[in-house]
């Protein structure tokens, strides 16, 4: 869907969300041991690593819970995370500030009750969106000053060819 739209797109998914979908497929007791040893694939350093941690995680797994192994290992988009700078990952593999946006939106969509109209709702939507844009836009999220510049020449790199 998103490729039809933004074909050059890099697509992560939200291993937070992948966790707690492991955490669903698993028994309780194991709970606590599997999710240690999934964290431990966006906390290395490099893609390599990661792979390997992955490897070693469903090799470890796939017997006792298969379904775990091929949730993961159908998930194409679980490490495109580690093709950007180290700085910003953490902003990468988590959907947190979405959600937490999509948060504030309900809070202050519920607070008003009743809208008379269909377009009287998407009108406040916008208002709170172009107000979200005002504010954010002139921060730099965590991490992004510095890598910036990188940013910048994957991006010329993404187009040229």
């Amino acid at each position: 869907m998103i490729h039809r739209v933004y074909p050059d797109a890099d697509i992560q998914r939200c291993l937070v969300h992948v966790m707690r979908n492991i955490a669903w497929m698993v028994r309780t007791r194991d709970r606590s041991e599997i999710l240690g040893e999934f964290k431990m694939v966006h906390s290395q350093k490099t893609k390599e690593a990661a792979v390997k941690v992955l490897s070693d995680f469903m090799d470890k797994w796939k017997k006792i819970y298969p379904k775990v192994v091929e949730t993961v290992q159908d998930n194409a988009y679980l490490l495109t995370f580690y093709d950007y700078p180290e700085e910003i990952r953490h902003s990468i593999y988590s959907t947190n500030l979405i959600e937490g946006f999509n948060k504030q939106v309900k809070r202050k969509v519920k607070a008003k009750i009743q809208f008379p109209s269909v377009d009287s709702t998407e009108k406040y939507l916008v208002t709170l969106f172009e107000e979200y844009n005002f504010k954010q836009g002139v921060k730099i999220h965590k991490g992004f000053a510095p890598s910036f510049s990188r940013l910048e020449e994957k991006l010329l790199e993404k187009y040229k060819a």
